[in-house]
């Protein structure tokens, strides 16, 4: 990158199952008007935005239409990013390092809590064979987590223990709703809801809005004496028709993650990174998607999450924010991942600041039926 470009602050709401007291605009102007208390800035502060929401979600066509006065957008460039969060930081640097602006608001909302999302999620199917056998995002995870226990002779009882782990560690982050102390007898106990996805292994429907500011580097001083810079990202798209790949394959994400880390000068991710945030809708995917990322060989991210090294205290630690499956919403749940970094190398995580100092991170985020959709972004401190 000719100039680097930084996040100077982040906002996120609390995420619920349900916020009924709340309109959407509501959501959205609670995250943006605190981001810019918390810097200490108006809506002039920012020169161009970009949001990530679901027309399909939101239950209207073109969703950001209705969010331009809460985002202050009054004659500005806004663009929205129909997928995750994290694509949205993407897209946003991106038009940083175009030179035509120098802050760019980044910000996703999505209140699943108003319509039926296996709906919803059926009509991204191929919509002459796949939508007809009542396909969404669980059975189609049920499919890849399936195909992933079977290639590696892996047991059902792995994607307990990281449910387990990740529902645990959810109970120290005051934003998320779902974290308990919970045992994987709990997690395999729990109903089967597509198999061998349980009740406990799947996220929840969440309402919730997220936000952050990203600067390039000649103003991101104006803003903070502390910026977390982008240090590399990358972004991947694997076949649409899922009878067209092999759903225990992660080549989108395996392809975004070279290239962040090359970006960011990483050749070793696993020794050179201090922390990750993934964004797993269901247990599977912290095993599938730290094989993704090249954090060990596949079929072997069972054994570091069984050995601890990806716990709070552990060599790696991976979610320490409890993920997604603590709630988080659709949308949303990438750039919380990006947000929760940006904490942890700032050191300002709270109840659950890992113990060691972060310097280098990686965010992942992802969209679409069984990780269709990759987004990688390595982040480090000054």
């Amino acid at each position: 990158m000719s100039e680097r470009v930084a996040i100077v602050g982040v906002k996120q709401s609390r995420y619920q199952a349900e916020k009924k007291s709340q309109h959407l605009t509501e959501l959205v102007y609670e995250v943006v008007n605190g981001l810019f208390a918390g810097l200490g800035i108006t809506p002039a502060g920012v020169d161009t935005i970009a949001s990530c929401s679901q027309d399909f979600i939101d239950g209207r066509t073109i969703s950001n239409r209705t969010i331009p006065e809460v985002e202050g957008a009054y004659l500005k460039s806004e663009a929205k990013v129909a997928g995750d969060g994290s694509m949205a930081v993407f897209f946003g640097m991106m038009r940083i390092l175009s030179g035509k602006y120098q802050t760019c608001l980044v910000l996703a909302h999505a209140k699943m809590s108003e319509g039926a999302q296996n709906v919803i999620a059926n009509a991204q199917f191929d919509p002459f064979y796949q939508q007809a056998l009542g396909l969404d995002e669980l059975n189609a995870g049920a499919l890849q987590a399936r195909r992933y226990l079977h290639r590696y002779k892996l047991a059902e009882s792995l994607l307990a223990e990281a449910a387990a782990k990740a529902l645990s560690i959810a109970a120290q982050n005051p934003l998320a709703f779902r974290g308990r102390e919970t045992t994987p007898a709990e997690v395999l106990a729990s109903p089967m809801l597509a198999s061998p996805i349980r009740e406990l292994m799947a996220f929840a429907p969440a309402d919730g809005c997220a936000a952050l500011l990203l600067a390039n580097e000649s103003v991101a001083a104006q803003f903070t004496d502390k910026p977390v810079w982008i240090a590399g990202a990358g972004q991947a798209v694997d076949a649409y028709y899922l009878g067209d790949r092999d759903l225990s394959e992660v080549k989108a994400l395996q392809s975004a993650a070279r290239k962040a880390y090359k970006m960011a000068g990483i050749k070793d991710p696993r020794q050179e990174l201090d922390l990750v945030e993934l964004t797993d809708f269901y247990s599977y995917q912290e095993l599938m998607w730290m094989e993704g990322l090249n954090l060990c060989k596949r079929g072997k991210a069972g054994e570091m999450l069984l050995a601890g090294r990806t716990a709070m205290d552990g060599e790696l630690p991976v979610n320490p924010s409890g993920g997604v499956l603590g709630g988080n919403p659709l949308c949303v749940a990438g750039l919380a991942r990006v947000i929760e970094c940006f904490l942890q190398i700032r050191g300002e995580a709270g109840e659950h600041q890992l113990p060691k100092p972060v310097k280098t991170a990686a965010a992942q985020g992802c969209y679409g039926p069984a990780g269709q959709s990759q987004c990688v972004i390595v982040l480090k401190s000054d």
